[in-house]
């Protein structure tokens, strides 16, 4: 699990093509800071493993490398990368740790696209204090968003703004924009979309919820009619 606060801007390396599926690269120094063979850390928030061996991490070249298999390059936008490219790195939360973002899977959704970046207010000195940023929502996600609500774009843990029927805003700080990868995206690049896991649970309940079965009662086996009984004397009648 991840929350969405980005650790490092990191870079690829390379990326190995190894039939269907991919091994990619990557240059991390805060990521890789006690990296271990097996750990996981999110890539533009798709959850990867670190393959390299102790000896390799031992190294101390702040460098690590992940499998990417074929599923995940057409359900992500990891396929797009290439040397050189910024992407949005988080290590696995630890338990007990602050949850400073949301509850995050690092299993993409779905993938959008940047649509537009509307300039907000600016300071005094004429520093930009927010930007909005709209993207294109699928089909298959949009009952999963609502104003106010969390989602996760390129890894990076958002508050939705404004949640239409294909396309959703949000607002970055000058934090966000500096340290993660949205500040550069360009309109028309794709990002990875994660919705928020607790609704999807919450839908899939919905759906299961039905009436438990009860069991056939046995039927009720007729009675004899109750013989109507003479009226009891009073003493005045005696």
């Amino acid at each position: 699990m991840f929350t969405g606060i980005i650790e490092e801007l990191g870079e690829v390396v390379s990326i190995e093509e190894i039939g269907d599926s991919s091994r990619i690269r990557l240059r991390g120094p805060v990521v890789c800071e006690g990296a271990r063979h097996g750990d996981s850390i999110a890539v533009n928030g798709v959850c990867l493993t670190v393959v390299d061996t102790p000896e390799e991490l031992a190294a101390g070249t702040g460098e690590f490398s992940a499998d990417v298999m074929a599923e995940t390059l057409h359900r992500s936008s990891l396929g797009e990368l290439g040397p050189g490219s910024a992407v949005n790195l988080e290590r696995a939360m630890a338990l007990g740790a602050r949850l400073g973002g949301h509850l995050v899977q690092g299993h993409v959704d779905a993938t959008g696209r940047l649509l537009s970046r509307e300039p907000g207010e600016r300071d005094a000195a004429g520093n930009l204090r927010w930007e909005v940023l709209r993207f294109s929502l699928p089909e298959s996600v949009t009952r999963y968003l609502v104003e106010k609500g969390s989602i996760t774009v390129d890894g990076v843990s958002l508050t939705v703004v404004e949640a239409a029927r294909d396309s959703f805003t949000v607002s970055l700080i000058p934090a966000t924009l500096a340290l993660t990868t949205l500040g550069a995206k360009a309109v028309g690049e794709s990002v990875n979309l994660e919705v928020d896991v607790l609704a999807k649970y919450v839908e899939r309940l919905l759906e299961s919820r039905t009436l438990p079965t009860l069991p056939a009662l046995p039927p009720i086996a007729p009675t004899a009619p109750i013989a109507p009984t003479a009226p009891t004397a009073t003493g005045e009648e005696r």
